[in-house]
């Protein structure tokens, strides 16, 4: 399995992984699944903050994504961005998810990322709750019924993981760009 940045000729495989999380999960409040044009636009948002967006793929095969994207566009929240991760149906359990967060914490860190937010959708979501536990998430509480989806009220479970120090330091970079991109 390799890790590598997502492009414009993936999106197609991007939106079909998603698309099935958007229709058959609750990790996602998203209800109608975005064309890979729309993907795209917003990969390359992310992108464009000089922020990761990658995915995994094994001989030719993408398997999952995973990305950092602004928590909040207040200047404040420079430091802090939120993850969002989503594995091909049939390729869960292979440790895809592990892989391309972690990559993607990696690159946050490097960047001078100070605090990476986990927005979980589902409070029965074990699968996104085990990962981020097992990368050094800890648990920070639940949102009940913050979401309808399914025709059913979705918690959210917030996790977080401290990067370069946390907030024991005052930044060393400037954080993120949040507007004018």
């Amino acid at each position: 399995m390799i890790i590598r940045p997502a492009t414009r000729e993936d999106m197609d495989a991007l939106a079909d992984i998603y698309g099935h999380h958007v229709l058959h999960g609750l990790g996602t409040f998203e209800e109608v699944p975005p064309s890979a044009a729309e993907l795209n636009d917003r990969r390359e948002a992310i992108v464009r903050r000089g922020l990761p967006y990658l995915l995994a793929e094994d001989q030719g095969q993408v398997l999952g994504f995973a990305y950092a994207g602004p928590f909040r566009l207040r200047a404040a929240y420079r430091y802090t961005v939120e993850d969002s991760v989503y594995v091909a149906p049939g390729a869960q359990g292979r440790g895809v998810g592990r892989a391309a967060l972690s990559a993607v914490i990696a690159a946050c860190e490097t960047l001078g990322i100070r605090q990476v937010v986990a927005v979980i959708g589902d409070s029965g979501n074990a699968g996104s709750i085990g990962l981020h536990r097992a990368l050094g998430f800890t648990h920070q509480g639940v949102g009940q019924g913050f979401g309808f989806k399914h025709g059913r009220w979705v918690d959210i479970v917030w996790m977080q993981k401290a990067l370069g120090g946390g907030a024991e330091r005052a930044p060393d970079t400037p954080g993120l760009m949040l507007s004018g991109v």
